[in-house]
This record gives structure tokens, sequence and C-alpha cells, in this order.
């Protein structure tokens, strides 16, 4: 399978000098494009985690029994973008105090996580959702619902899903932010 934008395997892993993140922000489509366009994005793909609940489909996530979340996956070069960069464009466009949903999309597989896969991780989406909560708690908003856990297993989603904002560019996004700039210290 080749990724409709990079045009490289979809499978590609990262050398040496490349990490990788994993956010689920609600609907994974508008998420991969979101994190495709970003200089530094070696690729990106669409898939499932958050649960043990092995090789799901689509439909199976969609009932909601599986415990998945829709996310992306982003491998990057943190020489030219750093994770707290690829953090700050997770906070500000979607809405992380949603709880099970984003906007008109409802059920679990569209909650928010950050996926770490280090404790360096773990510690910077941390840090950086209470520095958020700050800033919209001042604003109004509720208590961010984001959750932060290892990553555990990612299981690609099928080939139409794969870069479908690409192959549909007039398809269905329901991302949105809250208008809150992300400013960490």
């Amino acid at each position: 399978m080749q990724h409709h934008v990079f045009n490289r395997p979809i499978k590609t892993m990262p050398d040496k000098e490349q990490e990788i993140a994993t956010f689920a922000m609600g609907c994974f489509w508008g998420a991969e494009k979101l994190f495709w366009q970003q200089s530094g994005v070696i690729m990106t793909s669409v898939g499932y985690a958050g649960s043990d609940f092995n090789n799901p489909t689509y439909e199976q996530v969609c009932s909601g029994l599986t415990g998945h979340a829709e996310a992306v996956q982003v491998i990057y070069d943190p020489k030219v973008i750093s994770y707290q960069e690829l953090l700050t464009l997770f906070w500000e466009n979607h809405d992380p105090t949603q709880g099970m949903r984003q906007g008109n999309d409802i059920g679990s597989q569209y909650r928010s996580v950050i996926f770490s896969r280090s404790q360096q991780q773990l510690e910077q989406a941390d840090s950086s959702k209470q520095a958020y909560q700050k800033l919209l708690s001042a604003k109004g908003y509720p208590v961010i619902t984001t959750e932060i856990e290892p990553i555990g297993h990612y299981y690609l989603a099928e080939e139409y899903h794969q870069q479908y904002l690409s192959k549909n560019p007039g398809g269905y996004c329901g991302h949105g932010g809250t208008g809150v700039c992300f400013i960490s210290n």
C-alpha cells in the first residue's frame, strides 16, 4: 500500500534519526491531513489504538465494543519539527474537553488521546496538558478529557481510510479547535 501524499510504502519505518508520535483527536481523516502538511513529517497513517482487541475493522471500532480510538501515526524528523510542536498542533486543532466525541462525531472511537512511545513523550504530554488546561480554563472551557497512555498496539486502518482527504479533497473533516492558542512557557 502506497501513501497517497508521500508516494512511499505506508509501512515505512523511521530511521535512527526519526521518531514516531501517535494521537487520537476525533475523526482520523482530518488529523492525518493536519500532520502530513507539516514540514519535517516523513510519513503518516491512520489506524486504531487504545485497546487490546486484535486486528479490529472499522465496523468493529465504530460499534464502540473494541475500545479503540481512531488514531494517526506520525513519523517525523525532530531536527525539523519537535514533539512539542506536534503537541501544539494536537491541542489547537480539536476540542480536548468533549469526552467521547468531537463535534457531531460521537462515540469512544472519537475520544482525545495522546499515545506516548517513551517516558519523555509521556512527561511532555502531561506537562502540555497541564499548561493547556490553564489556558482553556481562563477562557471558560471545562476540564480536558484527553487521555495520555502508552501506545500498546497500533493497527493500520483499511486502505480506503489512508490519506482519505487527499483522495477525496471535498470529504468531511469535523475538526475544529477551541480557538485557544497553546503557548508553553
